[in-house]
């Protein structure tokens, strides 16, 4: 036994004598450790679609959001960080800053959202609604593939549905768009 434990030891540092070896050996223990901290922590990003307050144009924002295995948690967590706005001072919030997310549900693959009624109100920096609404949409569409429609209410009524109809009815597959 003592022969089979020596021969271990003397194996192991003639090893790590070489340095390709410890090196190696090193990139494999943080490579381990990475994959630990990525499987235990559980994030996952998502991304998100806001306006500059001067011209307008689309800026995406990039966020690590911890993932719950619950896709109606997932999403609820996605319109929550929406309504919250851009992390950027540059950047124009969708909805005014007090619109909150009454309810979510996730049922064989809809979404149906219901926002406070302030979100009908348009904000200062002058988006209307629609824009804000259908900017919302898509984010959901892009960030969930699995998403086949999304119903968005405020205050309990449904609010474009025709227009939302016509323009995703007719849109790409969203499964094979990259997020």
């Amino acid at each position: 036994m003592k022969n089979a434990i020596n021969k271990l030891f003397s194996f192991l540092a003639a090893f790590f004598s070489k340095k390709s070896n410890r090196r190696v050996t090193y990139l494999a223990l943080i490579s381990l450790f990475a994959l630990c901290e990525f499987l235990y922590l559980g994030l996952v990003r998502r991304t998100f679609i806001f306006y500059t307050n001067i011209d307008g144009n689309t800026v995406v924002e990039d966020r690590m959001l911890r993932r719950f295995y619950n896709p109606e948690t997932d999403i609820r967590r996605y319109i929550d960080e929406v309504l919250l706005g851009p992390v950027s001072p540059d950047l124009a919030p969708l909805f005014p800053r007090d619109t909150r997310l009454f309810s979510c549900m996730y049922r064989e693959a809809v979404i149906y959202a219901d926002l406070t009624e302030i979100a009908a109100l348009p904000i200062p920096e002058g988006r209307d609604v629609f824009r804000s609404l259908l900017t919302l949409n898509e984010g959901l569409r892009r960030n969930f593939p699995h998403i086949k429609d999304v119903r968005l209410f405020i205050g309990g009524n449904e609010v474009f549905f025709n227009e939302f109809f016509e323009i995703f009815a007719k849109s790409a597959d969203n499964s094979k768009a990259a997020p």
